[in-house]
Formats: structure tokens, C-alpha cells, sequence
């Protein structure tokens, strides 16, 4: 008998770290379809990505001449970088196919959604960012889910005291 080889998911789970979440996203909006791109960084950026020093906090992605790009995340200039020191919140190009980016072009501007990152994370040494296409939620679903999310502390409560 051969070898078994481990399925491209646990492999891939093993390998990645994530550095950052945007918590806020999921409250926001609904998620309708998630891809994952590359993001073209200028040299210590990459270190500070490691570090840990980045905010998705009012990111958004953006299409532009074919090309997708990422508005708004904020990665902290490395410190021991001697002497260059890229603006924080320049637009960072996301690399991906070309068959996504028209999927995603058609989707934006057909159906007003909008693109947000969700996570950046390190795979095998490259970051990586989990993009998404999403609509806003009214004001009154996330009330709505605010008092589901409340009802069920209760019900947990309700059953931690029973036992």
C-alpha cells in the first residue's frame, strides 16, 4: 500500500496564520461570496504584515481599469526600516485571476455590492487576503440579530443554571 496524502485542506490549515480579522464586517453586511487574493506590498511591509500591525477597519476594495485594488488598510510603517517608509493607507493592487476580477466587476457595478476584505492571513510565506462581495445590512436586520444573539445568551444561561 501507498502513502496517503494529506487532503489540500488540512495542509492548508496547518500552514496559515492569520494576522488580522475584521470582526465588523460580518455585522455590517451580508457576506454573498468570498475569494482569495494576493496583495502587492513594498518591502518591510511584508514585515510589519508578520508583525501584526495591520487594521481592515474602514477597508474596502475597488475596481479600477480592470484591476482590483484595496483602499484604506492601514499597515504600520516598519520601525527599524531605515529610510523608506510607505504612506500607511495607499491603495495596495490585489492580485487576482482574470476571470474572478470580471466575475467580480459585473457583480459590483450589476448588482451595487461591495467588496470588503475580511481577513489577511500567511499561507507558505505569502500574504494572502480573504475578500469579499457584500451587501449592507439595514439598520433594523442587525437590531434583528443583535436580540436573536441576546435571546440565546439567555437560553445557554437558562440551561447553565438548570444542570
Amino acid at each position: 500500500m501507498g502513502k496517503k496524502k494529506p487532503s489540500d485542506d488540512r495542509a492548508s490549515s496547518a500552514n496559515e496564520r492569520t494576522v488580522c480579522l475584521n470582526r465588523r464586517a460580518r455585522y455590517d453586511y451580508f457576506i454573498l461570496d468570498t475569494f482569495e487574493a494576493g496583495i502587492m506590498l513594498i518591502g518591510s511591509e511584508v514585515k510589519s504584515v508578520r508583525q501584526g500591525k495591520v487594521s481592515l477597519q474602514d477597508a474596502y476594495g475597488v475596481i479600477e481599469g480592470g484591476e482590483v485594488f484595496l483602499m484604506n488598510m492601514h499597515i504600520s510603517p516598519y520601525e527599524k526600516s531605515a529610510h523608506f517608509r510607505p504612506d500607511p493607507k495607499r491603495k495596495r493592487k490585489l492580485l487576482l485571476h482574470r476571470r474572478e476580477i470580471e466575475r467580480l466587476c459585473g457583480r459590483v457595478i450589476e448588482r451595487g455590492l461591495t467588496l470588503i476584505p475580511l481577513r489577511v492571513y500567511i499561507v507558505r510565506g505569502l500574504v494572502k487576503v480573504e475578500v469579499a462581495l457584500a451587501r449592507g445590512k439595514p439598520k433594523r436586520d442587525k437590531r434583528q440579530e443583535m436580540a436573536k444573539r441576546e435571546a440565546e445568551r439567555e437560553i445557554r444561561k437558562q440551561r447553565g443554571k438548570r444542570y
